[in-house]
């Protein structure tokens, strides 16, 4: 019997052999998130909403205590999730077929304001919050998503950070696991009549689970977040209610993470492989974030809450790019893809044969990223006689900017050591500077009138995009050479959605709405243009929920990017990919088949179809030669999770599987290849607590139980695995 099937059992042994007796001493967590930083705040407004709204709960997110975005998001219907390195540090999500790559298509957002590190220039995702510091998620897709700019096609995701405590609190949650994983987070916080703080800690780090050839070096990572809040107020019942708070984050990430995968043969072989050509691969990063809201409540039925922010983002990705054994370079991607003609270069990044000085080129994707802005948003109670109106209102101005200032080292391998042999000069291989400024408005009317709800609105958005490219001979940027670009788009994005209570049980809601994402800086580059439209039926009956829904998104003209996260040349430009169609089915169901005072068993399933159809022929690196009827790259057809949890006495254990479909990497339409494919995959994780006091609970869960071996991905070069089998065990107190 195999070491991780005896520690599996013990788990699960040990886990029921702690369900002694009946514990009225259970961590109980507030659902619903009362706060400026939340959009929606809790599942009953999730689920009478004119539109597709999910909310992930506090005690949802307690239940595998993961810190992995991609986990976390597998029980909603709608979402695309593609894998990386195996534990979310850079996350690729889509919805309802937009490209997952590096969440460029959807709106993201903490506490309501915008987090991508250049969310109008270079919306690329390469920063994530820290996911296990978030008290919510709140995902909103269709009409109900209009409010949310500038990414208007799939959807948009909210992250609630934790917020200031009621009353003097702290939190402790601690782990540690296979592959020297630990991960710490410590929060405390009070609030006063007039006063209120929070300051937390968070770090994770690991070894990793993949090892490099020849020195067997270690590929994982570390990362530390500290946050503060702080929250001055009026007294709770002054004539005009007031609060100002403030918000101060600071986190690095350090990781040994690469672009280099592995052909076929080597993955089939050993998939926690990695080359010598990747042995200097590295990210640094920084994040740094103030922010500013202020609330007032001039009259009962208004509030008005601003937020002033800053974000900047730094990182350098250093990583293996191509490798030049004579007089022509070739790309990473080109060699994994076909290792027989590239032979030689093959035998290069694996350190099977010597190499000439200078023959590895390792770039330094270095680049700085700022997003600033404000915004006011309003809500306004009111009747108009036996008409309940509720209106939203805000207005936001943004600017950002991108600046890559890259450069490229030469290597040699002899006798299986990476030895540098030339230090590149900075901005010698990108040296441009892309830049946004925005101004966006809402209107969303919410009218309620007995079982109906009509919800019109609308969205403007007027945006200056501007690039600076100084070329790679100006490395003091005098200007000599610059070449400069500027774009700019105007447009209106209406929607309109309508909610119908049949009775307290069912409900049924349909909406259509402009989708929109913009252009780059080519001067007359057309924007993502579609309209989309779903149906939606809701059931809310004593232990049975559940939801389905139907949406057809019809592109004008869909876009595509050139990013190396996606197998591209990574220039970040931006390319039209005509008109496109995309539709698909979304489906949950949630059932307590037990729900005693001595026992709970709830169950949940969770299915998402999504048929993705280009209606134009093009050619593109990252797609290929595409032709009317081929399918979307990266979008699996069919996905479900199962999800079933077990509550009984001091005991609490869960088991989640998720199910994902074989996805082709680039266009195409009926068999797909197998050098253009991904297998699909079933994985099942599993967790467990047992609560030895009302504050204190041992915890442990476990991932891929069943130690599936299973790729994710044949971008940014080669094929790269999912994690494979990995148990965390720890505590998780609060005083």
């Amino acid at each position: 019997m195999s070491n991780k099937l005896i520690i599996t059992i013990s788990f699960l042994v040990t886990s029921l052999a702690f369900s002694q007796e009946k514990s009225k001493d259970t961590l109980q967590l507030e659902e619903v998130i009362i706060t400026p930083d939340a959009l929606i705040g809790s599942k009953f407004k999730a689920k009478n909403k004119a539109g597709s709204t999910y909310f992930v709960s506090p005690k949802e997110l307690k239940t595998f205590n993961y810190d992995d975005v991609s986990r976390i998001l597998r029980t909603v219907p709608g979402v695309t999730i593609q894998e990386e390195e195996g534990f979310g540090l850079r996350p690729n999500i889509g919805m309802r077929g937009t490209s997952p790559n590096r969440s460029e298509k959807i709106t993201l957002m903490e506490d309501g304001i915008l987090i991508a590190p250049a969310p109008y220039s270079a919306p690329a995702a390469y920063y994530f919050p820290t996911v296990n510091r978030m008290q919510s998620f709140e995902i909103l897709k269709g009409g109900s998503q209009i409010q949310y700019g500038p990414y208007t096609t799939g959807g948009a995701l909210n992250m609630v950070s934790a917020q200031i405590p009621s009353n003097f609190s702290g939190n402790l949650i601690s782990s540690v696991g296979l592959f020297n994983t630990k991960k710490t987070y410590v929060n405390i916080g009070d609030c006063f009549k007039n006063f209120g703080y929070l300051v937390e800690y968070n770090n994770r780090n690991s070894d990793g689970f993949k090892k490099i050839d020849f020195n067997g070096k270690k590929t994982g990572f570390q990362g530390n977040d500290y946050l503060a809040k702080f929250k001055v107020n009026t007294n709770a019942d002054a004539k005009i209610y007031q609060s100002l708070t403030m918000k101060l984050q600071f986190s690095e990430d350090l990781s040994n993470e690469t672009y280099l995968g592995l052909t076929q043969n080597d993955f089939d072989a050993n998939p926690y492989r990695r080359y010598l050509g990747s042995n200097e691969d590295f990210i640094d990063t920084e994040h740094k974030q103030i922010m500013l809201t202020h609330l007032i409540k001039p009259l009962s039925n208004l509030s008005v809450t601003t937020k002033a922010y800053r974000n900047d983002f730094a990182r350098n990705w250093y990583k293996l790019d191509f490798v030049k054994l004579g007089s022509n370079k070739v790309t990473i991607n080109s060699i994994l893809e076909d290792p027989i003609t590239y032979q030689a270069e093959y035998n290069t990044i694996t350190g099977t044969t010597n190499s000439t000085t200078n023959a590895l080129g390792v770039k330094a994707n270095n680049r700085a990223y700022e997003a600033k802005g404000i915004q006011t948003v309003g809500n306004y109670k009111f009747m108009i006689g036996q008409v309940e109106n509720d209106l939203d209102f805000g207005v936001r101005y943004h600017e950002d900017f991108e600046d890559r200032f890259q450069w490229v080292d030469g290597y040699t391998i002899q006798n299986g050591v990476m030895l540098k042999t030339k230090t590149g000069i900075q901005g010698t291989d990108a040296n441009r500077i892309t830049s946004a400024k925005a101004t966006a408005a809402h209107v969303l009317w919410n009218m309620n009138y007995g079982k109906f709800t009509f919800s019109p609105g609308i969205r403007h958005e007027n945006i200056s995009l501007t690039s600076r490219n100084y070329g790679t001979a100006d490395t003091e940027r005098t200007g000599i050479n610059l070449v400069a670009t500027e774009n700019k788009v105007v447009v209106w994005i209406p929607g309109v959605g309508i909610l119908y209570n049949l009775n307290d049980s069912y409900n049924v809601f349909a909406s259509v709405h402009k989708g929109f994402s913009p252009p780059g800086t080519t001067v007359g580059e057309d924007s993502e243009s579609s309209v989309n439209s779903e149906i939606g039926v809701r059931l809310n009956k004593k232990r049975l929920t559940g939801e389905l829904v139907a949406y057809y998104n019809g592109f004008s003209n869909l876009q595509g990017s050139d990013n190396m996260s996606s197998g591209g040349t990574g220039t970040g430009d931006l390319f039209n990919a005509g008109k496109a169609s995309v539709k698909g089915i979304e489906f949950l169901l949630s059932y307590e088949m037990l729900n005693s005072k001595t026992i709970k068993l709830p169950v949940s399933l969770t299915y998402t179809l999504t048929d993705t159809h280009l209606d134009s022929n093009f050619t593109s690196s990252i797609w290929g030669n595409v032709v009317e009827g081929d399918e979307i790259p990266y979008i699996a057809k069919n996905q479900f999770t199962i999800l079933a949890g077990l509550e009984y006495k001091k005991f609490n254990v869960a088991l989640s599987g998720k199910y994902t479909d074989s996805i082709r990497t680039v266009a195409g339409q009926g068999t797909i290849a197998a050098n253009e494919k991904v297998n699909n995959n079933f994985i099942i994780d599993a967790s467990a607590k047992y609560f030895l006091t009302k504050k204190v609970a041992l915890m442990s869960n476990i991932i891929n139980l069943l130690d599936s071996k299973y790729a994710v991905s044949r971008v940014p070069a080669g094929l790269r695995p999912g994690h494979p089998f990995g148990i965390n065990a720890g505590i998780m107190a609060r005083f």
